[in-house]
């Protein structure tokens, strides 16, 4: 018999010789598009400087370009750089119900193995939309419909690193030529690489922004390594001590990695974000968006009753004095009541944006004040409707004894909710002029474009510099 191994190795290398269609290819272009505009806005971030620093004292052949610094770097060095920046602001695509990021692992893992095989830009958006499909059902298969939630995150593992890690190697490995049973062994090899603990979205740390650096670094080097002949085990994704059930136990459902694999894609439904906060937060900053529409000031606001998924608790709302008092910007992203108390004070024409997660934003006594009287509780609605979206409902106990509230059921940026194409180009507009001019900016997204057209990659890259 086939295992889901050897299956992702065959359409793996099918979609290498045939490509994607214009559907799928445009929507990986967006994707990408998407992926270095939010790199590009983490350029002047610590941890950035560190992921730069490392790399570039790593030296090697100059082979691909790393966004933010002046020389290019070997394939897996500008991965581990780009991808390191791709993740952390937390503005990065999701994939409900595994509530994992798979576009900041595989695209940056991608363009640098595409930029050091010379690859044009029809084998880049193929190679990235099954390195996307297979991050994404590998984190279907471990989500449990009966728990509601992802048991690689009721482990405390981050799906994101560990999945992804395996789907930057196979889109690495189809840009190096791998036939099937290569792309198998990526996988066998991968799925020893990847790796990932969630802690610090509850109580701080930078680690996380690495988490999709390293996954990227990851698998390229598990894709050289299966070019020059290391092997991994066939049954790597099902086996007794395989992937799933050496992450996820017994709770794992193998048949979701290759069921309709290559005719039917996840990857197309991966939410976009509108705001660089954590998901969860985001239901939560639309319904107090809501409530400023309707004249609500923080000053009228005698107590909000933020109502999330259950499972969602963990990481917004607990431990509850820290995410009132935010020790940090990045901490503020990971905090309901301050995500609350940011999108009903401030906000500009975008909600919430990088200047609302800055250290001094959060540290900003009027926010520290409202966020302080959001009391974060379980809603049975809401968590109803989790992991399939992330819904939430708010309501405000009014100084003069009345309340108002405001639900949300759908979270914008997925399949229900859409951005559109204006929206997207804000937010990627938004995210560039943070390290380049306006005119700069352009260039940019014109030439990511010209990827569909089969563009060199390492052309396109070149013009992908902020300075």
């Amino acid at each position: 018999m086939t295992t889901p191994a050897q299956r992702i190795g065959e359409v793996g290398a099918r979609l290498a010789t045939e490509g994607v269609d214009d559907v799928l290819a445009d929507d990986l272009v967006r994707r990408i598009i998407d992926v270095v505009g939010n790199s590009l806005a983490a350029t002047r971030e610590e941890p950035a400087r560190i992921a730069g620093a490392v790399a570039t004292e790593w030296g090697g052949a100059p082979q691909a370009t790393a966004i933010g610094l002046a020389q290019r770097l070997p394939a897996p060095s500008a991965a581990l750089v780009n991808g390191t920046l791709a993740h952390s602001l937390d503005f990065d695509d999701t994939h409900l119900p595994s509530v994992l990021h798979p576009s900041a692992a595989v695209v940056p893992a991608a363009l640098a193995t595409a930029e050091r095989t010379g690859a044009g830009g029809r084998a880049l958006l193929a190679a990235a939309a099954m390195g996307i499909e297979v991050t994404c059902r590998l984190g279907m298969a471990g989500y449990d419909e009966d728990l509601g939630n992802s048991v690689f995150f009721e482990h405390g593992q981050h799906a994101t690193a560990i999945c992804g890690a395996v789907g930057a190697a196979v889109a690495s490995g189809m840009l190096q030529g791998l036939d099937a049973e290569q792309l198998t062994s990526v996988i066998g090899i991968a799925a020893s690489m990847g790796a990932g603990v969630i802690e610090a979205n509850r109580t701080g740390g930078t680690i996380k922004r690495v988490h999709c650096g390293w996954a990227a670094h990851a698998g390229v080097a598990a894709a050289d390594l299966a070019r020059h002949g290391l092997t991994g085990p066939p049954t790597v994704v099902e086996g007794r001590f395989g992937f799933l059930r050496a992450f996820c136990g017994e709770r794992t459902h193998p048949e979701r990695v290759t069921e309709d694999l290559g005719e039917r894609w996840e990857t197309t439904g991966v939410f976009f974000k509108p705001y660089p906060c954590n998901h969860f937060t985001h239901a939560g900053v639309d319904a107090a968006l809501r409530l400023r529409e309707r004249g609500i000031t923080a000053e009228r606001v005698r107590e909000l009753t933020l109502g999330v998924p259950a499972p969602v608790l963990r990481t917004i709302a607990e431990p509850a004095e820290e995410k009132r008092r935010p020790r940090s910007g990045y901490h503020a992203a990971f905090s309901g009541p301050y995500t609350v108390a940011a999108a009903l004070i401030g906000g500009g024409g975008l909600g919430v944006f990088h200047e609302d997660f800055t250290d001094a934003a959060a540290a900003d006594p009027a926010r520290l004040d409202l966020a302080g009287r959001v009391r974060v509780v379980a809603d049975e609605e809401a968590t109803a409707g989790f992991p399939r979206q992330f819904p939430a409902v708010l309501t405000a106990e009014l100084a003069d004894g009345t309340t108002v509230t405001e639900r949300i059921r759908e979270n914008r940026g997925g399949p229900q909710r859409p951005l559109s194409a204006d929206e997207l180009a804000a937010k990627f507009t938004g995210n560039a002029e943070r390290a380049v001019e306006p005119d700069r900016a352009a260039e940019i997204v014109n030439a990511l474009w010209d990827l569909r057209q089969n563009r060199p990659v390492t052309e396109v890259m070149s013009e992908v510099h902020t300075r």
